[in-house]
């Protein structure tokens, strides 16, 4: 068995695109909703969305780029090669055969997907653009990514809606720990605040239909009426510790436990109980081989619907039995929005920041906290916190849960 290492990370969303300015935001509670500017959204009775701003498109692609890959391709690429930059990690120096990608999309090239059926009505089938199918189906980001970067090993795209990300993560964890890859990219990227994204999600009444940047997404508050969608993408560099210290690579933290099952219950809404997200909860503990006291904060999935924020509550309580008061909670999906499929790496990131710094990030603009919500909640302003291990929760669609257990390095 290896043990499995974070030795770089990259991130594009809606509070940051670079590792200083992700960190910082987390630490002062940045905002990153606002009113949708990607399209006119009139009509769908939406209004707020958390999208990447500034996106630093020129440091790594060409105008040619954007015409061949979707937005969730070149998020995904741009996360990925800023996580190479910070742990130097040179393709000329590994056995690229055991250097591999396991990133996943949600939902993949949903902006090409509208843009193409639009054409084909107005146009006719003969004018669907002839990328786009590699445009967009959602494997393409990780097979993009190791195009780009010459990994030649496993290459998967692991697609569990919004616990994607993590369980891309995860397994990329296993993969390594039983000794099947040297080198991951492990995490997600999506890019869905598009009209058919919006209007989807509104029709199912998920998405708050608030036009408050301050009370869009405002996990586990009373007054919370659904998430804010955002976008963007989170990977990390994922190595064996063994290969890490050969090559001299600065170790950031490590993965010591995953777990991952299935609610089996509803298309869309959580055990109302929260005993599959417990589970999972579980799960990941027992493989990190702690007890539940060690546990020093969970970044929750807290997405602020009525529904997640409740369960989440209760799993948290029936996996941590007697601590489940003392362990600190947070969603930062009150500052980045739901980033869908890649939010379990925005968040992986934002909780190795935690676990690195040793603050605990808010959970933003909560005024007050919904009555059934009997945890730890950290709101509004970020504290400072003693911690080895950490959680981060994701669950999507279709009863997926998948949480990772994180511990502080110290050399």
């Amino acid at each position: 068995m290896n043990r499995v290492v974070i030795t770089g990370y990259g991130v594009a969303s809606p509070i940051g695109n670079d590792a200083e300015t992700f960190l910082e935001s987390l630490q002062v509670g940045k905002n990153g909703i606002g009113p949708i500017t990607k399209f006119d959204a009139g009509e769908t009775g939406i209004t707020l969305a958390a999208e990447v701003k500034d996106f630093p498109f020129d440091k790594y692609f060409a105008k040619k780029d954007a015409k061949r890959m979707d937005m969730f391709s070149l998020f995904g690429i741009y996360a990925a090669l800023e996580a190479m930059e910070m742990s130097k990690l040179d393709t000329d120096q590994i056995d690229v055969d055991r250097f591999g990608v396991m990133v996943g999309s949600g939902i993949g090239g949903l902006q090409t997907i509208q843009d193409q059926v639009t054409r084909m009505r107005e146009k006719g089938p003969k004018r669907v653009a002839p990328l786009f199918i590699p445009m967009a189906i959602g494997n393409m980001a990780a097979g993009n990514i190791a195009l780009r970067v010459g990994a030649r090993g496993t290459c998967t795209a692991t697609v569990t809606a919004c616990a994607t990300a993590n369980n891309s993560i995860g397994e990329a964890f296993r993969n390594i720990k039983h000794g099947y890859s040297d080198v991951l990219l492990a995490g997600g990227t999506e890019a869905s605040i598009t009209e058919i994204g919006i209007a989807g999600f509104a029709s199912l009444t998920a998405v708050t239909s608030e036009e408050d940047p301050k009370r869009g997404s405002i996990p586990f508050d009373k007054d919370r009426s659904g998430f804010v969608m955002g976008e963007g993408a989170g990977i990390l560099v994922l190595e064996s510790l063994e290969h890490a210290q050969k090559r001299g690579a600065k170790i950031l933290g490590e993965i010591v436990g995953y777990g991952s099952n299935c609610d089996a219950y509803h298309m869309t809404s959580p055990r109302p109980d929260g005993s599959g997200a417990a589970k999972a909860m579980k799960l990941a503990i027992e493989e990190a081989a702690i007890d539940t006291d060690k546990i020093g904060y969970i970044n929750a999935h807290g997405t602020s619907t009525p529904s997640n924020d409740v369960a989440e509550t209760k799993a948290i309580q029936t996996a941590l039995g007697e601590t489940a008061q003392k362990v600190r909670v947070s969603s930062t999906k009150s500052m980045t929005g739901h980033a869908l499929g890649a939010t379990g790496g925005i968040e992986a990131i934002a909780t190795l920041n935690a676990l690195q710094h040793q603050f605990i990030p808010p959970t933003i603009n909560v005024d007050q906290l919904d009555e059934a919500i009997e945890i730890n909640i950290v709101t509004n302003e970020s504290q400072k916190h003693e911690f080895d291990y950490a959680l981060t929760n994701s669950f999507g669609f279709g009863g997926h849960n998948a949480v990772l257990c994180l511990k502080r390095w110290e050399d």
